[in-house]
């Protein structure tokens, strides 16, 4: 699928080899994906102070901070990447 609107995702893990695998297979399934890859949770949120997300994917079980965590200072700090559930 060749799409002209690209699709930023921020993809968070802390196992360097499966974050570039799935960037890998994101771009492969749709090459309208432009994957960022953070390592970290801390390195996560310095990628979304400096560009613009469509799409957080994280991990859950990190060290430092888990996903979960990490959701949490998203939506502290980066609110207009939080949507609010359609009811």
């Amino acid at each position: 699928m060749n799409s002209e609107a690209s699709i930023h995702v921020l993809h968070v893990d802390d196992e360097p080899d499966f974050a570039e695998l799935t960037a890998e297979f994101l771009k492969r399934e749709d090459d309208s994906f432009t994957v960022t890859t953070a390592t970290s949770a801390s390195e996560g949120l310095e990628h979304l102070s400096s560009g613009e997300f469509d799409c957080i994917v994280s991990d859950y079980d990190m060290p430092t901070q888990n996903g979960i965590e990490f959701l949490k200072s998203v939506r502290e700090n980066y609110p207009q990447y939080i949507t609010k559930p359609v009811s």
